[in-house]
């Protein structure tokens, strides 16, 4: 997979998960989902071999790295058929947010347990009615003697269930204009008024979806995440990795597909040859692995100017990779669904439910409609719709 694009560390790193991505698989995600349990397993041994923290500082425990080695590692337990949802939220986003912008207190509090996996933190920002709006968020925060109150709703927050926290996007009065700023705040679960409701979801993942409620949630001024002027610009670190990683999982997602699709179109014989031979089969299964080939390249290009500093170009690259990624694992899954006939209906090949999952990637965290906004003004310079 672009492998003269990668060095020799990132091509054995790949090599390394993909065989621990291989002993658990689908059928292990699909019996997780059955039995309403999470991928407890899979994550403490990919914590354990310094895959889930390998994008955070070497200081606290991390891997040193960054989003080119742990989109790596997600994209390859995807191809497996097992990706892990909750490594674009924790290390990606937190653990980024976090290792930026925190202060040394919260570096030290957080970051080795993000980077072991023996903490998980979730991450919300959506609002029930805000959607993709973030200028709408109504969850706010004001200063009460040394702590801090919030107070709001959020939709649509993976993993509240099992994380020790969850960094809330919320907004506070700027003392000299009077306006609304972003700020992040860090909520334990067991905070008192932090409620949670689960979504009822048609989709199939280990992961669950929630519905929180902060009603006067009161927490320590240290809850707040590094600087209350720098509020924007620490939330756009953490979206940049959160579209470079869903990338990861779109294309993770696709190649297990596609992979299912050819080893059947091989040796499924209807007619005198495997129906691979026929054009009609093979050339759509190319098409797709064409697109998510061209997709990983632009995530790989998202990856490494965020690597380097390049917060602008690096939202441009993250943007356009995870909407190819998403566009190419839609098709992909759907192509894959199709050549297996009705074999890829049934449950015994696994591949039905991730017509559903592959949708996710265009809808969350942002909907391709909201990144052809971007790129028609950002890159393109047209006029704003909105």
């Amino acid at each position: 997979m672009s492998a003269a694009l990668e060095t020799e560390e990132h091509q054995a790193l790949r090599a390394a998960v993909a065989a621990l991505g291989k002993r658990y698989g689908r059928a292990y995600m699909t019996s997780l989902v059955r039995e309403g349990e999470h991928p407890r397993e899979l994550w403490a041994e990919a914590a354990k071999l310094g895959y889930l923290g390998v994008n955070l500082p070497e200081e606290y425990g991390g891997g040193g790295g960054g989003m080119a080695e742990l989109s790596i590692v997600l994209e390859e337990l995807g191809a497996a058929g097992s990706p892990l949802l909750m490594m674009i939220v924790s290390p990606a986003i937190c653990g980024t947010v976090i290792a930026r912008f925190g202060t040394d207190a919260q570096k030290r509090r957080w970051l080795p347990g993000l980077a072991d996996g023996s903490i998980t933190m979730a991450f919300g920002i959506t609002e029930p009615d805000a959607g993709s709006n973030s200028h709408r968020i109504t969850t706010t925060a004001r200063k009460d003697g040394d702590t801090w109150v919030l107070t709001g709703r959020k939709v649509f927050v993976s993993g509240v269930d099992i994380a020790e926290a969850t960094l809330i996007v919320g907004r506070t009065e700027d003392a000299r204009s009077g306006k609304l700023k972003p700020c992040l705040f860090i909520v334990p679960r067991d905070a008192p008024g932090f409620q949670r409701a689960r979504i009822d979801m048609e989709l199939q993942a280990p992961e669950k979806q929630f519905e929180l409620v902060l009603d006067d949630v009161r927490l320590p001024a240290d809850a707040l995440v590094g600087d209350e002027d720098a509020g924007l610009l620490q939330l756009f670190a953490g979206l940049n990795p959160e579209r470079i990683m869903t990338a990861a999982f779109a294309l993770g997602m696709g190649t297990y597909a596609i992979a299912r699709a050819v080893d059947y179109a091989r040796t499924r014989q209807v007619w005198k040859d495997p129906i691979g031979a026929h054009q009609a089969i093979a050339h759509p299964l190319a098409q797709s692995h064409i697109e998510l080939e061209l997709a990983r390249l632009m995530m790989q290009k998202a990856a490494r100017l965020y690597d380097e500093g390049d917060d602008m170009g690096a939202g441009e690259a993250a943007n356009m990779a995870k909407y190819a990624a998403a566009e190419a694992c839609v098709k992909a899954v759907d192509q894959a669904v199709h050549t297996l006939g009705g074999n890829g209906l049934t449950r015994e090949y696994g591949l039905a439910s991730l017509v559903t999952a592959a949708r996710v990637a265009r809808i969350a965290p942002v909907s391709r409609e909201m990144i052809l906004n971007f790129v028609s003004h950002q890159s393109l310079g047209l006029p704003k719709s909105y």
